[in-house]
């Protein structure tokens, strides 16, 4: 008797509080005190388990319990989380039924337990207790129903969601499959990524493995017309080299960020989602980068979703570039084939004109006219020349016949054979010859580059203006610099003006000029570049190797 005076003490106050109690009489609780007895668990510990067939009611007394079950997909789902002077268990106590679901404890938990026998002696004697736990089982039955409907709606949502994703996709590689030019198919590809997954601004990079670089031609906004940057810098060169994806927040705490492209553009990147593009056989080969989602932080559907839609534009891409690569072959040998007959066709006559002029020269005894004649054989040896360059372009070849010569004497040539272009249109010249020494070149190959992108300078300037050559040092290399005041190079071409075949603003010529330069100065181990402006001009920058320790200049 005094071990249950002891528990009434002990149990008393735990269960008035307890919502299976409430309003029952303090004597008739005073009574039924002693029928409990209390066990304490563990963070972690199961107080019953699914199938277990244990029936008693559980009164919770101190900590978190949460009662959950398993789905068929193996998934465990919280069905209540329940606190300090709740209960639990009873419907096993009133169908005499195993366990339905699992009851963990989440901290230190204290139980009071009561069997199955008691528990209904309670109901049958005390008809507020029944009442209580018929009033609790409503709520929790409404509770749960609630519940139910809430992951019904939620599940559609994410059904109609997914429904939504799918068909988006279905018409993102409808679209990416719709074309075949390159520059056309990365709008596409980018404007279909970017509205698929709501991102305020993207940019698609693709990798140039023989210069370690990623560069785009397509970015949303305010555009660069072309951005070029090493693998492994900013966020986009880092998942180009790694594979790795990145989602970030906030971009300027990501030490691995480049602010450049904000302070050129004066765009501010807050959020970012960037991830590779492979191809069908697992290469990247290239690198998707959003910023500032619209409404929320991207999320693993956006990811999933570029993912899907990155298989098909990389087919796409594929395609394109052989499509691309095979028409440029075609063309190529078109012309190949056109330059190699009229090379056949014009060396003969060239050749009789040549030895006429050369003979005329040796006997006219005329300073002026066997400058003119020594002009006329020169230009001869570049027509010929010009022709053959064309040729071994076409076939690919590449040859260059490396000399000492000093630049100051070659720019001079060039300049001088353009005199009467430039007095023509009315233009000035600015000659700012800093560095006129020696370097080793092919000077017949230079000297068409020089005259090639000089000609379209003053093509450029119809309206006057001013054309301004400059040679000088740039880090022990030769820097060339040819620059107009004309009309600009357009954005949307900026990016195209070394691709074969493409001319602007010119109604002759076969469109490989500057396709030819660039691949001459590559053969000199240069660089060509360019800056420009619509309205107010283009600037190129021809870096060369000096090679000062050449044995040409021993």
């Amino acid at each position: 008797m005094k071990n249950d005076n002891k528990k009434v003490e002990s149990f008393f106050p735990k269960l008035r509080t307890n919502k299976m109690f409430l309003t029952v009489p303090t004597e008739q609780l005073r009574e039924i005190s002693y029928m409990f007895r209390d066990e304490v668990y563990s963070p972690g510990d199961f107080i019953f388990q699914e199938g277990d067939t244990d029936n008693s009611l559980c009164l919770i007394t101190q900590g978190m319990v949460s009662i959950t079950k398993r789905t068929s997909f193996g998934e465990e789902t919280e069905l209540a989380l329940l606190e300090k002077n709740d209960f639990f268990g009873e419907l096993e106590l009133l169908d005499r039924m195993p366990r339905s679901a699992n009851a963990k404890a989440l901290m230190k938990t204290a139980i009071l337990k009561l069997d199955y026998d008691t528990f209904h002696t309670l109901l049958e004697e005390h008809h507020v207790i029944a009442l209580n736990v018929l009033r609790q089982l409503s709520i929790r039955l409404r509770k749960t129903d609630d519940a139910v409907i809430n992951q019904i709606e939620l599940t559609r949502k994410k059904a109609q969601s997914r429904i939504d994703r799918l068909t988006s996709l279905i018409e993102a590689t409808k679209q990416v499959n719709s074309s075949l030019d390159l520059d056309k198919l990365l709008h596409i590809i980018l404007d279909t990524a970017t509205e698929g997954i709501q991102a305020d601004r993207g940019t698609l990079y693709l990798i140039d493995y023989s210069r370690g670089e990623i560069w785009s031609k397509v970015l949303q906004g305010e555009a660069i017309s072309e951005i070029r940057l090493p693998l492994g810098k900013g966020i986009a060169g880092y998942v180009a080299q790694t594979g790795d994806i990145i989602y970030t927040e906030d971009a300027y705490k990501d030490p691995r960020f480049n602010p450049e492209i904000d302070r050129i553009t004066g765009y501010r990147t807050r959020s970012m989602l960037c991830m590779p593009m492979r191809n069908r056989y697992g290469k990247i080969i290239g690198v998707f980068q959003f910023l500032n989602k619209d409404t929320e932080p991207f999320r693993k559907e956006d990811e999933e979703f570029i993912d899907a839609l990155s298989a098909h534009a990389s087919i796409a891409i594929e395609n394109a570039r052989v499509a691309q690569e095979m028409i440029l072959n075609e063309r190529l040998s078109t012309v190949g084939t056109m330059a190699s007959t009229i090379l056949h066709d014009i060396k003969s006559p060239m050749h009789t004109i040549k030895i006429y002029t050369q003979a005329l020269r040796n006997i006219s005894g005329n300073e002026d006219a066997v400058e003119l004649a020594d002009e006329v054989i020169e230009q001869i040896d570049r027509l010929v020349n010009m022709v053959q360059e064309i040729l071994d372009f076409s076939r690919g070849v590449s040859t260059t016949t490396m000399r000492k010569v000093d630049i100051g004497s070659l720019m001079d040539k060039v300049l001088s054979f353009l005199d009467k272009e430039i007095e023509r249109h009315n233009l000035k010249l600015d000659k700012q010859l800093e560095y006129t020494g020696p370097c080793v070149l092919d000077p017949d190959k230079m000297e068409r580059v020089f005259h090639n992108i000089a000609s379209n300078a003053v093509d450029a300037m119809d309206e006057g203006g001013t054309l301004t050559v400059a040679t000088t040092m740039f880090d022990d290399k030769l820097q060339v610099i040819f620059r107009d005041t004309g009309r600009g190079i357009p954005k949307e071409i900026r990016a195209r003006i070394f691709d074969p075949f493409f001319t602007f603003g010119k109604k002759h010529g076969t469109g490989l000029g500057m396709s030819i330069v660039k691949k001459i100065i590559e053969d000199h181990n240069g660089i060509i570049d360019f800056e420009t402006a619509e309205g107010k001009g283009t600037t190129f920058y021809i870096y060369l190797p000096l090679r000062l320790h050449s044995p040409f200049l021993e």
